[in-house]
């Protein structure tokens, strides 16, 4: 008797987190099924033209947005920025530099040379 293998599967937006893209900007299909890890890994080594389109042009998650931006997620939030962006709109944000913007670039900044100093501070205890 041989043991049958499980598949993983996962949800729709699980997969869609994973692959970096804006679950409600997916195909149906996508929206509507699962994801088996086999397909979420043939995705990520070759991915179709809808997830090359959704990664290049958007809209992205607010954690792409933030990303693409060099803010936090929260830094967005206090932006009043809580939509997905196109890639289009995040440029424009970029280019206008609104004052927020910058604040909320400096204040990520800071955070991470606190955890970087924390980091090394741990380690040299």
């Amino acid at each position: 008797m041989t043991a049958r293998k499980t598949v993983q599967t996962m949800k729709p937006a699980t997969a869609a987190k994973k692959l970096g893209v804006y679950l409600q900007a997916t195909p149906a299909e996508f929206q509507e099924g699962v994801v088996s890890r086999d397909e979420l890994n043939a995705l990520q080594a070759d991915p179709p033209e809808w997830l090359r389109d959704l990664r290049r042009d958007g809209p992205h998650p607010r954690a792409v947005v933030a990303a693409k931006l060099g803010v936090s997620i929260s830094g967005l939030a206090r932006a009043g920025i809580t939509e997905a962006l196109t890639t289009d709109e995040i440029e424009s944000i970029k280019a206008d530099n609104p004052d927020w913007l910058t604040h909320e670039r400096a204040t990520q900044s800071d955070v991470r040379k606190e955890a970087a100093r924390l980091k090394h501070q741990s380690t040299t205890d």
